[in-house]
């Protein structure tokens, strides 16, 4: 297996990849999303590694950002786990430990000491993985919002 940052050569596969995380936006929302980071713009996410295996297929990505303020971390600059999935082919094989350790590695690299990450409410295989992991669930939450 090998972990590398995103190229534009990979657009279609991540663009396959990120409509199976997020399949509720469209496949032309997606594609302007992954058009806007290979184009240089980077505010989130700032980073995407993308992981392939033996036989050069891609398998597995992480979304990389840096957040200034996360609940229960006491820096501000924290590195942030906004997405994560591996290909359900591959998983339990350590595609998923390798994207995390290999994002927790750029986020070192950022001048980050601490990393941090979230999951649905009902997403109990996320939150089982993110502990497996070594992640620390710090709180549960509802979130609202109200147009103005």
């Amino acid at each position: 297996m090998a972990i590398r940052s995103v190229q534009p050569q990979d657009r279609s596969e991540w663009l396959r990849l990120r409509h199976a995380l997020w399949p509720d936006a469209t496949l032309e929302e997606h594609a302007r999303d992954v058009e806007r980071f290979l184009s240089g713009d980077r505010r989130e996410p700032a980073e995407v590694l993308i992981a392939f295996d033996d036989k050069g297929h891609a398998v597995g990505f992480v979304e990389l950002s840096i957040h200034n303020i996360v609940d229960s971390c006491s820096t501000d600059r924290v590195g942030y786990l906004e997405g994560w999935y591996v290909a359900p082919e591959t998983r339990r094989k350590g595609v998923g430990a390798a994207l995390v350790a290999a994002a927790e590695h750029w986020a070192t690299q950022q001048g980050c000491r601490e990393f941090a990450s979230d999951a649905e409410l009902n997403n109990e295989a996320s939150q089982r993985a993110h502990i497996a992991l070594g992640f620390t669930e710090t709180g549960r939450s509802v979130n609202f919002r109200k147009d103005l």
